[in-house]
């Protein structure tokens, strides 16, 4: 079929209503998207009473509105009271409570089973219905369980996405999906921020104000070359979940190699092809459980699902031991096939484009065959009873014709002549006036009438039996509607795959890979933005070991790449923890599980806390969360307050982690606290290596060579740096006199204060002037004296 212009739809921002309950240590969730109209549980999980799985669920899932039960536990409720404060950046959501009773057991599990859900055949009973859920929905779960009952008694009791639909229509739910939150490496917005994982941009196009944000310079915005929406969510998905569990993880990244082949070049480009025409399908599955679709949907929709078939037909190509190719091989059944047969048999894209509405392709349907031969005919044959009409009227009448207007019927259209002034003119034997348009008169006369009677008003009626076979296809469409699910989660995943493997081959990525001892080894690795923005860039190694050189402390002068190194771990580390190729010749990355950082100051405004008191709370997390399977990154903590205490509380964070031997996290420190190695504040361990960025003194010039070597750095710099900052000489050198009296701990004299010789010259004048003086001159002022010759010298003397 001929498939028009695609109209894509600005999509509105999806909403998620979340349903939470918390009893005896264990926790059930479920939430609503609106984005695809799914709903995600959580089997009960095991939650203390902090609850941060709760908290680590809501940072992930972001809900606008949060509903529990009236009736809980005091933690919970003080967490919910709380929420929210904690963070500044991110908005309180909306909390409903709902009586106790709404989340009784029995009566949630009778609430889910008898709801009508699209996706269950219309033919099952209601044996088999209970049968088909309880494979889907893990009903020894008690508390998801009553937590879907609560959420689906709020859905219908808010109508989301329904307000204006009449009150028999629900809300759709178009699947019911698992949501696992199981190794998942622990990382908070702090980290994610400094390290560049996701960054918004005000978007510069008047055009988009709506949305108002794009992606700036950010991991996910040089990963994301994904074809397909869903694709793009994903990918954003894996960022925010980086997990521990290694056999996912080379799954993954086995996918990604067998793409790299360059063998495979062309299979890459016709997955690629296939992946951008897969569309917004639970959107267009929305719309036709509320009969609300479009032509372009069913055009959408024929286009996801021949290129979804494509997709399988090539999967089955390629080698079955690879899990993703084989499970998609078996996932789109031949369902896509009856799918696409019934559009393309049914749908005639043609004539709804040009009618703007569906309609159906000869042969189809009998009745409307023959109704719209008989429209099509119509003109011929309404022109011969024009003319019959013409000869049995009044001869001044030089024309008339039979028209059809859907609704109204057949009418006899005259034109109006001079003569017919007033609606009394009008009146003419054996018609019925109707209506003047246009300077045209139409009747009704007994030959009309009989059309009507005989014809009927076939418009509508063509319209109503498309309607009817529209309605049916949509009906069989939705029982098939898993399958649709399917392609839409696993073209996901081969898109954002594809994505990781051609920026893998663009970038000359390599492999990770993982063991289960704790230590980072990396060969020539890079930073995966910095690489991007500069001319050139040093590749450095890491090297942390598990039983020495757990803790690496870097020195060296400003601007020479200390925070690089820093954050090139974190990211390596972090693209590897995702399933992607990384930035380096060679990584091994041991066992992980947390990445925290202290390397940005926040902004402090809207939380009311001090830049320092900020500092704190980030290195306090990791402190109190790090393990031996950690990764901490600290830059420059202490600066913020005076020397002595910040190098104090540094060396005492540092001493906290050694005391825990080789139980002690994978540390990564930046300092310009020299006194730190001279004063010898740490012992002397194999755990601590001491590292440097290499420089080179040209006469005035500091020239950075950003290469990592073992060492202490004891200069600064400070003055190569303000020179390069574009400080004025003059300060510069002012300071570099001061550095070098209190290192060489001498006074400090002031440059604004007069030299001895000068100040006794002044002293010398101003005795002079008292020794001329003569006090017994009656004419001599005082006071005048004082004011003008004594005072201003003493000032200029003190």
């Amino acid at each position: 079929p001929l498939l028009g212009p695609e109209q894509e739809e600005e999509q509105e921002q999806p909403q998620i209503y979340m349903c939470v309950l918390w009893y005896a240590g264990q926790l059930g969730i479920t939430y609503y998207d609106t984005g695809d109209c799914s709903v995600y549980f959580m089997p009960d999980m095991p939650d203390n009473e902090d609850l941060k799985l709760l908290q680590k669920v809501i940072d992930e899932v972001l809900p606008q509105c949060i509903v529990t039960s009236a009736k809980q536990d005091h933690n919970i409720a003080k967490f919910l009271t709380n929420m929210g404060t904690a963070t500044g950046n991110v908005e309180k959501p909306e909390i409903v409570l709902f009586p106790n009773m709404d989340f009784g057991l029995e009566v949630s599990k009778q609430r889910i089973l008898s709801r009508q859900f699209p996706f269950i055949p219309s033919h099952m009973t209601a044996t088999e219905k209970i049968l088909y859920l309880s494979s889907i929905i893990p009903f020894e779960s008690p508390l998801m369980v009553r937590a879907l009952g609560g959420l689906l008694k709020f859905l219908d009791k808010r109508r989301i996405g329904v307000e204006l639909e009449d009150s028999t229509i629900g809300v759709p739910i178009l699947a019911f999906k698992k949501f696992v939150l199981m190794d998942i490496v622990n990382m908070d917005q702090d980290t994610y921020c400094v390290l560049q994982i996701f960054k918004s941009e005000v978007h510069p196009s008047v055009y988009k104000l709506a949305t108002g944000l794009k992606e700036g310079l950010s991991l996910f915005g040089i990963l994301n070359c994904c074809r397909c929406k869903w694709g793009e969510k994903l990918m954003r998905l894996w960022l925010m979940r980086p997990t521990q569990n290694l056999t996912e993880l080379n799954k993954r990244l086995d996918v990604i190699q067998f793409f790299l082949l360059a063998q495979n070049h062309e299979t890459v480009l016709t997955l690629q092809d296939c992946l951008k025409n897969i569309k917004n399908v639970p959107q267009i599955l929305r719309r036709m459980t509320l009969s609300h679709t479009k032509v372009s949907d069913w055009q959408a929709l024929y286009k996801t699902v021949y290129n979804a078939v494509c997709l399988r037909d090539t999967c089955r190509s390629l080698p079955s031991s690879i899990e993703l190719f084989q499970t998609i091989s078996q996932v789109f059944t031949d369902d896509l096939y009856y799918i696409a047969s019934l559009i393309s048999k049914v749908v005639d894209f043609e004539g709804s484009i040009s009618e703007n509405r569906f309609t159906v392709r000869p042969n189809v349907d009998p009745t409307i065959d023959e109704k719209k031969r008989k429209l099509m005919g119509l003109s011929d044959f309404l022109t011969e009873v024009a003319r019959k009409e013409l000869e049995m009227l009044d001869n001044q009448i030089p024309s008339c014709c039979v028209i059809y207007i859907p609704l109204i019927g057949f009418l006899l259209s005259i034109p109006r002549l001079p003569t017919m002034v007033d609606k009394n003119d009008f009146e003419i034997e054996g018609l019925d006036f109707m209506f003047l348009s246009e300077d045209k008169l139409h009747y009704r006369s007994a030959r009309t009438k009989e059309l009507d009677s005989i014809l009927g008003d076939l418009h509508c009626e063509i319209r109503d039996q498309e309607a009817l076979i529209m309605h049916q296809m949509q009906t069989k469409i939705l029982e098939k509607s898993a399958v649709l699910n399917n392609v839409i989660e696993y073209t996901a995943h081969l898109d954002v795959l594809l994505a990781l493997a051609v920026m893998a081959r663009e970038n000359s990525y390599s492999r990770p890979c993982f063991t289960h001892r704790h230590g980072i080894h990396i060969k020539d690795g890079r930073h995966p933005l910095m690489e991007l923005c500069a001319k050139t860039f040093v590749p450095n190694p890491v090297d942390s070991g598990e039983a020495s050189g757990r803790i690496k402390i870097l020195t060296g002068p400003n601007s020479s790449g200390k925070s690089v190194y820093l954050k090139m771990v974190g990211l390596i580390t972090f693209m590897a923890l995702i399933g992607s190729y990384v930035p380096a010749a060679q990584a091994e990355i041991g066992a992980v599980d947390g990445i925290y950082t202290r390397i940005h100051s926040r902004e402090s405004v809207s939380l009311g806390l001090s830049t320092f008191m900020i500092d704190l709370n980030q290195v306090a997390k990791a402190v109190n969360n790090a393990t031996e399977r950690s990764l901490v990154l600290i830059d420059e903590f202490g600066k913020g307050t005076n020397t002595v205490d910040g190098l104090s509380l540094l060396a005492a964070v540092l001493r906290h982690w050694l005391n825990q031997g080789i139980q002690c996290p994978q540390v990564f420190l930046s300092t310009n606290f020299h006194s730190l190695v001279q004063l010898k504040l740490l012992p002397d361990t194999p755990l601590v290596q001491y590292l440097t960025m290499e420089t080179h003194q040209d006469g005035n010039e500091l020239v950075f060579f950003y290469q990592l070597k073992e060492g202490v750095s004891t200069v600064s710099h400070a003055a190569n740096i303000a020179a390069l900052a574009g400080m004025p000489p003059k300060v510069i050198a002012r300071g570099v006199e001061v550095s070098e009296l209190i290192r060489n701990g001498k006074p400090i004299r002031r440059i604004d204060h007069p030299s001895k010789e000068s100040q006794l010259e002044k002293c010398k004048s101003l005795v002079e002037k008292f020794l001329c003086l003569d006090l017994d001159d009656p004419q001599i002022d005082l006071e005048k004296f004082m004011s003008q010759e004594v005072l201003p010298s003493a000032a200029s003397i003190l």
